[in-house]
């Protein structure tokens, strides 16, 4: 089994043995995994942090969205509040 380019997404970077692979080199190295290799690549593309698969290192760094509130709703705007007195 393969990874496909959608599974590799951009909200992480992804390294492997110090190097930034792109997505077509990562796909051409999982095409030697199995498919409880590529389930645990997955899980770690989702979480992050360091693994060795295959005797290669790999490091997942996420990029976390900080303007998302904490069930993952993007802020919302409100009208800005007139300064003027209007009685």
């Amino acid at each position: 089994m393969t990874l496909k380019k959608q599974s590799i997404r951009s909200s992480a970077t992804i390294s492997v043995d110090g190097k930034i692979p792109t997505k077509d080199e990562l796909i051409e190295i999982s095409e030697t995994w199995n498919e409880n290799q590529e389930i645990f690549f997955k899980k770690m593309l989702q979480q992050g942090g360091s693994f060795t698969l295959k005797g290669k290192q790999y490091k997942v760094l996420k990029i976390e969205r900080t303007d998302l509130d904490s069930e993952g709703n993007p802020p919302k705007t409100s009208q800005p509040i007139s300064t003027e007195k209007t009685f």
